[in-house]
This record gives C-alpha cells, structure tokens and sequence, in this order.
C-alpha cells in the first residue's frame, strides 16, 4: 500500500489577498479613468432633464482625456490625448474654470460660432433657435426639489405637493433635441452676440432662468464663461440613480421609499 503524501497548506494568506486588492485597486482606477466616472446633481440648473438627486455616470472617452479626466488631476504631456470636440446639445461634465469643481451644461456653441440671445432665444450663427411649447413639467416637491420663482405649486389628496412650469422643445440647427424650463424676463434673456474662441465651448443650463453659464464671465462658484476644452471631464450618458432626498440613514427603509425608480436607466 503505497505510503499517503503529506498535502501542503495553501499558501494564498495574506499576500494574496493583498495582491487582489491591489488589482481590484488598479480595475477600478482604469474603469473611472478610461472608461466611466459617477457625478451627482446638485442643483435645478438643468431641469427638466436632470433633477436634483440624480446620479449619473458620465462617459470619459468621448472628449479624449487631461489631467481633469484623471484621479488627483495627475497632468498629461501636451495637455490632452485623443482629443474630441462634443456634438452641440451634448451634455457635458467638466471642471469650473476659476474653481475647478464639478459643472453640468449643454454645449450650444463650438470654435467659432456665433451666439446670442434675444428676448430668451438662441440665435447660433445668425439663425434664430427653433423653440415650441410642449406640455407643462410637473416636478413632484421634495427634501431636495423646490418651486421657482415661475411654477405653480400645486396640493395633492396625499398631502403632497407639485410644481408645474412651462415647457418648450428647443432643436439646434443640426437635428439636437431637447426641452428647456422658461420661467419668462430675466437678465440672461438678452445675450450680445459673441464668437466663441478657439478652444471653448459655449453652454447652457436647460433651465434658462435659473442656470450661470457661458452668458456670464466666470467667476468662483458661480458663473462660468466660455468653457475651455481641456477643463472636459465627460459626455453624461446615463442615470443610474436617483434619490428625492427624504432617505434617512437609519432607517433603512427609507432608502426605497426615497428613489426615483422610474429614473434610474434613463439615458442622457
């Protein structure tokens, strides 16, 4: 009868686990530097699209990559690699000129465009901006949506409450879609015509009268002029969730009574 061996231990221990942390560690950091990076919506600028509360991942390599598109803005030779210009009505994340924190617009002009704004319409290289009104935006009031100035705040049987504003389609010469918040005369409704320069975008928040863009000159937490390229950190493609902000961190359940379920997988 042969003689039985003797079976090593493993000898994963330790060192393996740390080694799999370590290349845990390095797939994630590729997937938000090469491929996708979560953003979150904190304010009513681009309403009625995107709602405070959502959470959304924004594509990196649409735009090519900087330094912005990468963890601890590490810098790049040449400052940008693979570089793309967006499509007008893209919606683009990027950093804020003056302060560097994260900014949510829609691109409206590119290099060398022409835009004005007249009695609250886009004029893009001499050419008025087409806009219809569509049915009215209801937005359901919450711990992190409030009414403007412009809607009406609306009783519900359930004790709840509603804010409804005007709604119009805006399409851009070259076929982009979407719908714009009109909340009527206000300073940002008239726009000197100007040429975007070389290198920068022009945007705007889809909620006219409540969003600081490129219709003012930048400044540190708020306005924020012409967006230079290499400040482009993505092109948001989709929300992966989204919360109306009544959750409680300790009570659970409250975790599903606060989601915006029929939001979640909506693309940008």
């Amino acid at each position: 009868m042969p003689a039985l061996q003797e079976v090593e231990p493993p000898r994963d221990g330790w060192g393996s686990f740390a080694w799999f942390l370590v290349k845990l560690v390095v797939l994630v950091l590729a997937f938000r530097t090469l491929a996708f990076a979560p953003f979150s919506i904190p304010s009513e600028s681009m309403l009625p699209r995107l709602i405070n509360g959502d959470y959304l991942l924004a594509a990196k390599w649409p735009y090519g990559f900087s330094r912005h598109s990468l963890p601890f803005d590490l810098p790049l030779p040449g400052g940008r690699v693979l570089g793309g210009l967006p499509e007008r009505g893209d919606v683009v994340i990027f950093k804020h000129p003056v302060d560097g924190r994260d900014y949510i617009k829609r691109v409206i002009g590119l290099p060398g465009d022409r835009v004005a704004v007249v009695a609250g319409q886009v004029v893009l290289n001499g050419t008025p901006v087409t806009r219809e009104p569509v049915a009215d935006f209801t937005l359901p009031l919450s711990a992190n949506t409030d009414c403007g100035w412009a809607g009406l705040r609306s009783g519900l049987p359930d004790g709840s409450e509603t804010c409804t504003y005007s709604r119009l389609r805006e399409t851009l010469p070259d076929g982009a879609s979407y719908e714009v918040l009109d909340f009527g005369p206000s300073p940002g409704d008239s726009f000197a015509a100007v040429t975007v320069p070389e290198g920068t975008l022009f945007v705007m928040g889809d909620n006219r009268d409540n969003s600081r863009d490129s219709r003012w000159p930048a400044a540190a937490g708020d306005a924020v002029g012409m967006v230079p390229l290499d400040r482009l950190v993505g092109r948001a493609t989709i929300i992966v969730w989204s919360t109306d902000g009544s959750a409680e961190w300790l009570k659970p359940w409250t975790w599903f009574s606060a989601t915006r379920w029929d939001r979640i997988g909506d693309s940008l």
